[in-house]
């Protein structure tokens, strides 16, 4: 795959089902209202996730179903920055996801051997070796101002590959896996909503590091980057 190739996110997906999917790279940011039009009393559900290139995301799906996930077909593969979180305030929290893409620059995402969160959770995932720093520090970033919560687990990136399945197929996954290693450039994070038809929609593809140069410069200068 081209180092220029642009990794973004697509709409579909249940729960905190997310998907990849290749854009145009054309714009900064493209934007669509929440799907309610307005924001509910109880808030809107978002997430903040880095998509995969497809050709890395059918094959850690055809993995992920060959362990017996059934939520094999409407996850492909992603790492999440940000889970399920309520906000109140949507324009505030486009604003602030878009200024954490302006000042992120591009990095490279490595994904390499399998771990588990066995025994409080049922799940086997690949490691992320590069980009794992930036990963976290996106997520310090992301859930913050009208994103801030505390969270019940501290933050791992991380990419599922086999979840609440039997415990024979959560070791299968481990061993078949341990030595898959993969890498790509990651340009841009994808906020979500989920709808009231219990569907993530993307909402906004973000592009990194379109901060202007003068501006960079100014951060890189005062030690901020």
């Amino acid at each position: 795959m081209s180092s220029a190739s642009k990794v973004t996110a697509s709409d579909t997906g249940r729960g905190s089902h997310h998907g990849a999917r290749r854009g145009s790279g054309a714009a900064p940011h493209r934007s669509a209202a929440p799907a309610s039009g307005e924001t509910p009393d109880e808030g809107i559900s978002i997430g903040v996730i880095l998509g995969f290139p497809p050709d890395i995301a059918e094959e850690l799906q055809r993995w992920r179903a060959s362990f017996g996930d059934p939520m094999a077909a409407t996850i492909p593969a992603h790492i999440t920055l940000v889970t399920t979180t309520v906000t109140q305030d949507w324009e505030a929290t486009c604003h602030h996801v878009r200024e954490v893409a302006r000042k992120q620059e591009p990095f490279t995402v490595t994904i390499a051997g399998t771990g588990s969160f066995r025994p409080v959770s049922p799940v086997v995932f690949l490691n992320v070796e590069d980009g794992f720093g930036e990963c976290v520090n996106l997520h310090r970033q992301l859930q913050a101002g009208p994103l801030d919560r505390e969270l019940p687990f501290a933050y791992h990136p991380h990419v599922t590959v086999a979840h609440d399945v039997a415990p024979e197929s959560l070791d299968e996954a481990e061993t078949a896996l341990k030595d898959y290693r993969a890498s790509f450039p990651v340009v841009s994070m994808g906020l979500y909503e989920h709808d009231d038809n219990g569907i993530w929609q993307l909402r906004e593809e973000l592009d990194f590091g379109t901060e202007p140069d003068d501006h960079r410069g100014e951060a890189g200068a005062a030690g901020t980057r």
